[in-house]
């Protein structure tokens, strides 16, 4: 298939390059043969392989037609000699512009007319050095345009190519996004990203740390607050300011309930007051002596351990009350049986024994101890009575009592928190509790304290007292304030009838027997020391007459004779002197 830009293309003419279009492309004209005149003889037009037409048209003859006519009719020649213009592709003839330039490298204005189109009228610079009336006639093949380049007609020609428009898809490379730039973008919302975590690590942090300080002083506030409450803060205690530490002290709610433990088989009593503070969630037992003096209901003076016995529980509770400033609750009178089946409920007790029990269904006085002595030893319910109502010899009464408020922690830590649970176990026993106790209320109570003593917030203390029974300022400032929550009040001294007491029956351990039975009678004891000799029989000396009933009592209560009662002298703050002879047996 020959091209029109084929060198060989008309039957082997040859072809010069006489140019370049503006896209750089070779403009071709038809080579002149050496020798070869300008034009054929006689005028005729030479044979043109390239006739557009496909036929020749007769040319003018100059001869016979001199002047031909201005304008070119029907049988133009293009490529007819005789002054005519070869045929120009590129309309580069006389009075027609084709608005096509040489080509300059140097010119960047050349605009593009692929079809040497212009408007009309509009002069427009010829093609520099274009072949100049030569005979010989010329082929240039025709250039092609841009590709895809639609030919513009007369109606979207321009007046001047120079201030054309450009169309927005010559500018479609600006919208088009590259590597580079979406590296840049990555980039940037990286740094972006890692900047807002960091802004946002930041505040974080600092949310934090304004939290933790919010907490820390709560935490300080409330501390200060219970402290002030309590009366613990410096300032705030009983030796500083009595009236706020009272006033701290007695704000608190405790629930208080009187346990008393009778021993069928020796006889006596064991009292002990438990202690629910609700508010310092803490429980403690405190042991009362029988010694304690207290005020009976008519007014008389009386001891705890009579009262216990004599008035009953509700007296006792209600002489309590008003020596010790509280508010108990509820009795519970435990007898040692069912101590005994209490103690086998739970599952046996763990107890620290100071000492040795001897089992007292022992008919062998050198048997094994039934309870030995040391640290955690498990009880059952048999031994925890035996070790709670033992009181060796030569042992002061507050040792037994102690030992009883061991045995009630232990049986408190093997009881069960639940209140449901505990309540059983209370119905169990059977026991016949005092108005207005109940078995609800009483299980719910144990199992209160039984949560405290499990957690370790249960503890025991002794009241303290004096020799006369009366509380003395230790127990009014500790025991008294402190735990119960009250104000110690004991009877007036002389509610109570002081009774002197002389040891003549060559036994010392005599004088703190007959202390015991004075005061748990609701005598008031004063020692009078110990006589240098022995006495056979028993004396009881009153001063006044008023006094002769009240050593009559004294002579009774001691197990003495009335016959021993006399009218004398007596020591000096006693109303009655009882002098111990060797007649004197004290009570078991």
């Amino acid at each position: 298939m020959n091209d029109g830009y084929d060198a060989g293309y008309g039957g082997g003419d040859q072809y010069e390059i006489v140019g370049y279009d503006e896209y750089g492309q070779p403009v071709y004209r038809q080579a002149q043969a050496q020798g070869q005149a300008p034009s054929q003889a006689g005028g005729q037009q030479a044979y043109d392989p390239y006739d557009p037409y496909g036929q020749h048209q007769a040319a003018y003859d100059q001869q016979s037609h001199p002047n031909p006519p201005d304008h070119q009719g029907y049988g133009y020649d293009p490529y007819a000699g005789g002054g005519q213009q070869p045929y120009d592709p590129y309309g580069s003839q006389p009075g027609w512009d084709t608005g096509q330039q040489p080509y300059d490298p140097h010119n960047t204005r050349n605009p593009y007319d692929p079809y040497g189109q212009a408007a009309a009228g509009t002069p427009q610079p010829r093609v520099a050095e274009q072949t100049a009336q030569t005979a010989q006639t010329a082929h240039i093949p025709q250039q092609a345009g841009p590709p895809d380049e639609p030919e513009p007609t007369a109606e979207s020609a321009e007046p001047d190519r120079d201030d054309r428009e450009y169309r927005t898809e010559q500018f479609a490379f600006v919208e088009e996004p590259t590597d580079d730039s979406e590296d840049v973008i990555d980039w940037m919302k990286f740094t972006e990203n890692r900047t807002e975590r960091r802004e946002e690590a930041r505040r974080r942090a600092r949310a934090r740390i304004v939290a933790l300080v919010v907490v820390l002083a709560l935490v300080a506030v409330g501390g200060v607050g219970y402290l002030w409450y309590a009366g613990k803060l410096p300032g705030t205690s009983s030796s500083d300011d009595k009236t706020g530490g009272t006033t701290a002290a007695g704000a608190q709610k405790r629930d208080v309930i009187a346990v008393h433990l009778h021993d069928t088989d020796g006889g006596g009593t064991s009292t002990a007051l438990l202690v629910d503070n609700t508010t310092a969630k803490q429980g403690t037992a405190v042991l009362l002596p029988n010694t304690l003096a207290l005020t009976a209901d008519d007014g008389t003076a009386t001891t705890l351990a009579k009262s216990v016995d004599e008035a009953g529980p509700d007296a006792t509770r209600t002489a309590l009350d008003t020596v010790l400033g509280t508010d108990i609750e509820g009795t519970w009178r435990l007898d040692t049986p069912y101590l005994q089946i209490l103690v086998d409920l739970v599952g046996n007790i763990e107890v620290d024994t100071d000492t040795d029990v001897p089992d007292p269904d022992a008919k062998d006085k050198g048997a094994a101890p039934l309870v030995h002595k040391g640290e955690a030893q498990t009880l059952s319910g048999k031994m925890a009575v035996a070790y709670a109502t033992y009181q060796g010899s030569g042992e002061e009464a507050d040792a037994q009592l102690q030992r009883f408020g061991q045995v009630m922690q232990g049986v408190l830590r093997k009881l069960s928190s639940d209140p449901q649970a505990a309540t059983t176990t209370v119905q169990t026993l059977g026991l016949i509790l005092d108005p207005p106790l109940t078995e609800k209320d009483l299980g719910s109570f144990l199992a209160g304290l039984s949560d405290l003593a499990k957690g370790g917030d249960f503890k025991t203390e002794l009241l303290p007292v004096q020799d006369d029974g009366r509380l003395s300022a230790e127990a009014a400032d500790g025991v008294v304030k402190d735990v119960l929550g009250g104000t110690a009040k004991s009877p007036d001294q002389d509610a109570a009838v002081s009774v002197s007491v002389r040891n003549a029956t060559g036994d010392e351990d005599r004088t703190a027997k007959a202390r015991v039975t004075l005061l748990n009678g609701g005598f008031t004891f004063l020692s009078g020391g110990t006589a240098s000799g022995t006495q056979a029989a028993s004396e009881v000396v009153y001063a006044e007459a008023a006094d002769k009933e009240n050593a009559v009592q004294v002579a009774k209560t001691l197990g003495l004779s009335a016959d021993a009662v006399e009218q004398g002298e007596v020591s000096a703050n006693a109303r009655v002197s009882v002098v111990l002879g060797q007649d004197y047996e004290p009570a078991s």
